[in-house]
């Protein structure tokens, strides 16, 4: 299949901008394979579609308000960083603007100036090997008092309050993007959904900004995915085998969630504890074995997230239900509306 199969027409006014308030109250289309169905509904009904034995699957990663805003040391000039990743120690890997005058040797300081830095390197894509120095314990709490959340390009307006982009079950720090199917659900949703029988597994899938980086192959089957650290822990794993053995479903909250446990169940048959580093790319023709129901996001055209729900839903079924989706005007992207495919 080809990059453009994937493009839709969307109206810019429609890529929401702030989070549904409260969060449980964005809209849902539930759609059924095999069924030309299509439900809208509230967010918080989803609890109606779940049965008791199911297992919701969620990503507990937390992000990183990862984007400093500094100075270059003399000169004051203005400078951005982005933390993607860590490579050892305090040395992490950041994009940086601008990233041509910044190369290795360059300092930074950010906030108060009790936290600075110094490119070490420029990487083949542009990316820079950067050290940071500071005079707390950790990096992190720095990150708490300069940081800014990274929110995607198509997201114009600052958060007034960080926690708008991030899960209400967030607790793993690591990743460079919210997984935003999961920014639908409240304590109180949660607390529904458990006492109706369901169980909740949390897994771990650290989101790179890979995420948003286009598919720049014309043959998707060329592209080649970033790759993310995940983690599967016990707990999870027997919630999940047990449903499974029980003839209930595994219910994937987001595209995150799919993609690790579709990673577990390639390398190993079966959901395991483990960890370690995905790229897996799902695409049309590609079979998902481990889950049986999708929760998520309604995503950008040509993405790979879009790719992602044809696998699961069908590519015409797919495009149909994008194209039901904006005429009946949801709210698209990161803060906007989601489906639910059973």
């Amino acid at each position: 299949m080809l990059k453009k199969d994937f493009f839709y027409e969307l109206p810019r006014e429609y890529i929401a901008q702030t989070p549904a308030d409260p969060r449980d109250a964005a809209r849902l289309m539930v759609l059924r394979r095999g069924s030309a169905s299509v439900e809208h509904r509230v967010f918080r009904d989803i609890v109606d579609y779940l049965v008791p034995g199911d297992v919701l699957v969620v990503n507990n990663s937390k992000v990183l308000p990862a984007r400093l805003i500094g100075q270059k040391v003399p000169t004051g000039a203005v400078c951005e960083l982005l933390l993607l990743r860590e490579v050892e120690g305090d040395v992490w890997e950041c994009l940086a603007r601008p990233g041509k005058r910044m190369q290795a040797g360059t300092r930074l300081a950010f906030g108060d100036g009790s936290l600075t830095a110094e490119i070490q390197a420029t990487l083949p894509d542009g990316n820079k090997h950067v050290r940071f120095a500071y005079d707390t314990d950790t990096l992190y709490e720095k990150l708490d008092a300069f940081g800014r959340m990274p929110l995607p390009p198509y997201i114009t307006k600052q958060l007034t309050d960080q926690s708008q982009y991030q899960t209400v079950y967030a607790k793993e720090l690591g990743s460079a993007a919210a997984p935003t199917a999961g920014l639908h659900f409240t304590p109180e949703l949660l607390g529904r959904i458990r006492q109706k029988g369901v169980d909740i597994a949390e897994i771990t899938l650290h989101v790179g900004l890979g995420t948003f980086r286009p598919v720049s192959a014309e043959d998707i089957a060329e592209h080649h995915m970033h790759s993310e650290w995940y983690c599967v822990s016990r707990e999870a794993a027997e919630a999940i085998t047990a449903a499974r053995a029980g003839g209930h479903r595994v219910v994937a909250v987001g595209t995150t969630s799919c993609r690790t446990l579709e990673s577990v169940w390639a390398r190993h048959g079966a959901i395991v504890p483990c960890s370690g580093e995905t790229d897996i790319f799902l695409y049309p023709g590609v079979e998902l074995k481990a889950i049986d129901a999708l929760i998520t996001n309604f995503h950008l055209p040509e993405s790979t997230l879009i790719m992602l729900v044809a696998a699961f839903y069908g590519y015409e079924a797919t495009m149909e239900a994008y194209r039901v989706a904006v005429r009946e005007r949801y709210r698209f992207f990161s803060f906007g509306d989601a489906m639910l495919i059973l």
